[in-house]
């Protein structure tokens, strides 16, 4: 199992090259954890949350079988696209922090994809 510091590193090298690579375009986060999972999109340049979503939520935490497989993912996915949508997002970049791109998380990006999101 990796280590908190090298985890850290890990998340801090992707957002630096997510960063690079962003330009204007607003951040959509990810944090896995081992029993829900949570998604926002953030505005770096102002420094707030614009739209976010998690598994914690009570009109999905009682459709969901679990909070901790791909369907719970997919499903935070698509809520988060809506409400990213209604705040008038259209593109943001995907920051899936140390995470590998596989599972859950990849089942949300495709989720917030199919919602509406371009990356």
């Amino acid at each position: 199992m990796a280590s908190k510091e090298s985890t850290q590193r890990r998340a801090q090298r992707i957002r630096r090259q997510i960063k690079k690579v962003a330009g204007e375009r607003l951040r959509l986060t990810v944090y896995r954890s081992s029993k829900n999972i949570y998604a926002q999109v953030i505005d770096d340049t102002k420094g707030h949350t614009v739209a976010s979503a998690s598994t914690l939520e009570k009109d999905l935490k009682g459709s969901l079988k679990t909070g901790a497989d791909a369907a719970a993912a997919a499903a935070v996915g698509k809520l988060v696209a809506e409400r990213a949508k209604k705040a008038g997002v259209k593109e943001v970049v995907f920051d899936r922090g140390p995470y590998i791109f596989h599972g859950r998380v990849k089942a949300l990006a495709d989720a917030a994809r199919e919602g509406g999101l371009s990356f």
